[in-house]
């Protein structure tokens, strides 16, 4: 059975889904953007700024699961124009620590936002280290 995660201090938006789900050892967080969790804007106009964003969403829902973002282990990206690619890759390399998640990064469409990054974390440990 999963258990649904919803932290006051993330997004919100009028769609039907939850901002996490907790199945076993594993936390799904749903894709974030990058928007001001109280303003619901968006943050900048750099994929940069946007990418960091869209990860400190994610720590923060992983927070209400009593997790970091050292706990995940898959990550999903996609990314509006693949031209911004490397300062996605420079942005996420600046909040990431290594040994990095697995990856996939996608060029889409999103509308207006640059990026959204989707992430599954592990519960028992953290990357790098043992069970």
């Amino acid at each position: 059975m999963s258990q649904p995660i919803h932290s006051s201090k993330a997004p919100e938006f009028p769609l039907p889904f939850s901002h996490a789900l907790r199945a076993g050892d594993f936390v799904y967080v749903s894709g974030q953007v990058g928007v001001d969790p109280v303003t619901r804007e968006v943050v900048g106009d750099t994929i940069e700024e946007q990418t960091v964003q869209c990860l400190r969403n994610i720590e923060t829902i992983l927070k209400e699961a009593g997790l970091d973002l050292d706990h995940v282990i898959k990550v999903n990206a996609y990314v509006t124009n693949m031209e911004d690619f490397p300062g996605y890759n420079k942005a996420y390399e600046s909040i990431m620590k290594r040994p990095f998640p697995t990856r996939t990064s996608i060029g889409c469409s999103i509308g207006s936002y640059l990026v959204e990054i989707d992430a599954i974390a592990y519960a028992p440990t953290r990357r790098g280290e043992q069970a």
